[in-house]
């Protein structure tokens, strides 16, 4: 399936061009830019092997490698690993007597009311865990020396096991890393340079082990899988005729190249829903909004983001299985079960439930016709009129009689019409998002009536009003393509590293000349990880961030300070801010810690202009037909226009009731609201405008 974009297709004739593809489970999308800032996208079927469907989607588009100056890629492959568990061999080597870190953890459960409800495992094996004698106090100091003996021992083991990867995790190793790359060495020297080998104090230098422990495994067990993608979508590309460095995607919203991603796989989980709330961001920012909550609602899940005075909020701790933090950075993403394949069910005592479980692609929807019998939000959108019967430009037909047939299952148990039992469906699954909405506002300090809603992926423009409605947003913006805007953020990111460095220190005590010093050692590493990149020193800029904690806390909140640090005064007064935000508390006569110090190293990269479009103040919409529509709130269907999103132009407004028709979404635009295409070819829906 080929989806031409809204100003012009591509097709090769010299002109130099941006291509972002982003891989997701069931699609990959493509964006191309070219030098004149026609815009070109393209939608292919995901593929077992996930190069193959990038090659595929650039072969859609008709892009001609050669003709490429900039290529950024979002992937699904390093999530999808740990989901799965589906790694090569690999081992841990620690201190002995912390053998069982990893399945310590914190000593918490997921489910505090559960006692028997186990969690998941931990990524490597017990029996794959691996103890040698050795000891470092929190001073740094030896205080048990390193057994060469044991190490090679253990070396031996592991060569005989043919493990493709090894994390080195020992204890207080963030403060004093000598004996880990002596481990590291003699791993080296005894398995050979094709396995992968990983230091703690390298990945991730940080005070508690568990966090340090984990966060290194994930990068280990990853790393045996990056490595082999990373170079071979590189040696694909280039011998399409691609010159310049693939930059890849990760989770704390900017770009690396394959060769620091082999040595940072962990920082591609969550890659390409990152991608999706830079690019929310974005299109908010085009339309006038610093405060933006991105929407990207799919077949499966929905991911939601949060960007407040135009900066996403940041996380420096997630999972994608619980009990197993990775904390590299990562652009916060809060992910629920609720898609278009999402199913409507009922709970033990007959309440009506919407996901987490999903028809997935397949066999999908009910009205898909192909094998599936459940009802879900598709199957409801259909019911309701407000998804017609061809998908994609016709080449996806469904079948509304089948979607009725599931969805009876509902109506009758309930003792409800179908169109009733449709309308609580999506009633529930909105609710469902809407909650997820204010977990990462309202929980977090912010009003969502400060906000506009950026609803995107194929099912968000369906679903985005109702969501607004429920939190009193007053405005949803719908980007030009919805279907593919995950992989427009992947191209309008920089290069960045985030480099850390434990410092603890009394704030009020502590000496902004010691701070500086650390500070520039920090940058220092910073600088040789952007020139390992390729970054030219004028592109390079570094943020500066201190962690802060009131003292006792181990919970620290990143405060960003610009420049040298002549007094801990400011960097207080804005850690108590933030921290009220982030809390709902603040105790300024309490007293606070310095617990880290942050550098995010930068390497600014070209970044797309997307034209303007000349405002037509007389411009009208032609429907292209009606349909009945039943839209929350009405007794009954209401005659509803419909429209072909290609043939509206910017300047255009339309009064709800409307459905807009594009080949990769939905738009609806219920009774009460008033849409307007803006110069950029987003359509901005304003609430109970009419």
């Amino acid at each position: 399936m080929n989806i031409d974009g809204r100003l012009s297709s591509y097709a090769s004739n010299g002109s130099r061009v941006r291509v972002a593809i982003d891989v997701g489970g069931t699609f990959t999308d493509v964006f191309i830019l070219d030098s004149n800032g026609n815009q070109t996208v393209a939608k292919v079927p995901s593929t077992s092997n996930p190069i193959d469907a990038v090659m595929n989607g650039a072969a859609a588009a008709r892009i001609d490698w050669h003709d490429v100056e900039l290529f950024t890629h979002g992937t699904t492959i390093a999530t999808n690993a740990l989901i799965t568990r589906n790694f090569k061999p690999a081992a841990m080597v620690t201190t002995k007597g912390f053998r069982d870190v990893l399945e310590i953890g914190r000593g918490t459960r997921e489910d505090p009311w559960d006692a028997y409800k186990e969690g998941t495992p931990p990524y490597v094996r017990r029996r794959d865990r691996f103890a040698v004698t050795e000891r470092i106090n929190y001073r740094g100091e030896v205080i048990e020396p390193f057994n060469e003996a044991e190490a090679r021992e253990v070396a031996r083991i592991l060569r005989k096991r043919k493990v493709t990867a090894v994390a080195v995790c020992f204890i207080n190793a963030y403060v004093n890393g000598a004996h880990e790359l002596r481990m590291a060495e003699i791993l080296a020297e005894e398995l050979g340079p094709d396995v992968a080998i990983t230091t703690s104090h390298e990945t991730h230098p940080e005070i508690f082990e568990d966090d340090r422990f984990s966060t290194t495994v994930a990068n280990t067990i990853l790393a045996p899988i990056i490595r082999p993608y990373a170079r071979d979508i590189d040696r694909r590309t280039s011998e399409a005729g691609y010159e310049a460095d693939v930059l890849l995607l990760h989770s704390g919203g900017g770009v690396i190249t394959p060769a620091t991603a082999e040595k940072y796989a962990a920082r591609l989980a969550a890659s390409g829903i990152a991608a999706g709330a830079i690019a929310s961001r974005h299109f908010a920012g085009l339309c006038g909004y610093k405060n933006a909550i991105g929407l990207d609602m799919g077949g499966t899940s929905a991911d939601i983001s949060l960007a407040a005075d135009g900066h996403l909020r940041m996380t420096d701790k997630w999972e994608v299985d619980w009990g197993h933090p990775i904390c590299f950075p990562s652009v916060e993403v809060l992910t629920i079960g609720a898609g278009g394949g999402s199913l409507s069910w009922l709970d033990k005592a007959g309440s009506l439930r919407n996901g987490p479980q999903s028809a997935g692609s397949v066999p999908g929807p009910a009205c898909y016709k192909a094998g599936g019998t459940e009802p879900t939000n598709t199957d409801a959108n259909i019911i309701l009129g407000r998804v017609g019967t061809e998908l994609a430009g016709g080449t996806m037909k469904l079948d509304r009689d089948a979607a009725l047939g599931a969805m009876k299952k509902i109506a009758d148990a309930l003792d409800l019409n179908v169109i009733d039992a449709s309308l609580a469906t999506l009633r529930v699954a909105n609710a469902n998002m809407a909650d997820a909405v204010r977990l990462i506002s309202i929980a977090r300090g912010h009003d969502p009536r400060d906000f506009a809603l950026v609803a995107f992926g194929g099912a968000g423009p369906l679903h985005g009003v109702d969501i607004a409605r429920e939190l009193n947003i007053p405005v949803v913006i719908v980007p030009p393509n919805p279907g593919v805007t995950s992989a427009v953020g992947c191209m309008l990111v920089d290069v960045q590293h985030d480099v850390t460095r434990m410092f603890f220190k009394d704030a009020v005590e502590a000496d902004p000349a010691d701070i500086e010093a650390a500070f520039r050692e920090i940058e220092a590493e910073g600088r040789q990880r952007l020139e390992t990149d390729g970054v030219e020193e004028k592109d390079m800029t570094f943020q500066r961030l201190v962690d802060m904690r009131y003292r006792g806390q181990w919970r620290s909140l990143a405060v960003p300070v610009s420049g040298q640090i002549k007094s801990m005064k400011e960097a207080i007064a804005i850690f108590h801010s933030e921290y009220e935000k982030a809390h709902n508390f603040r105790r300024e006569d309490f007293p606070v810690e310095i617990y880290r110090l942050t550098v995010r190293a930068i390497g600014v990269t070209p970044k797309p202009s997307f034209p303007k479009v000349k405002i037509d103040r007389d411009a009208t919409a032609t429907p292209k037909g009606t349909r009945e529509v039943w839209f929350h709130g009405q007794l009954e269907a209401m005659t509803t226009n419909l429209y072909d999103r290609d043939h509206l132009a910017a300047g255009v407004t339309i009064k709800g009731p409307a459905i807009i028709d594009q080949l990769d979404s939905t738009t609806v635009i219920p009774p009460d609201c008033v849409a307007h295409i803006d110069e950029w070819l987003n359509i901005q829906i304003k609430l109970d405008a009419a």
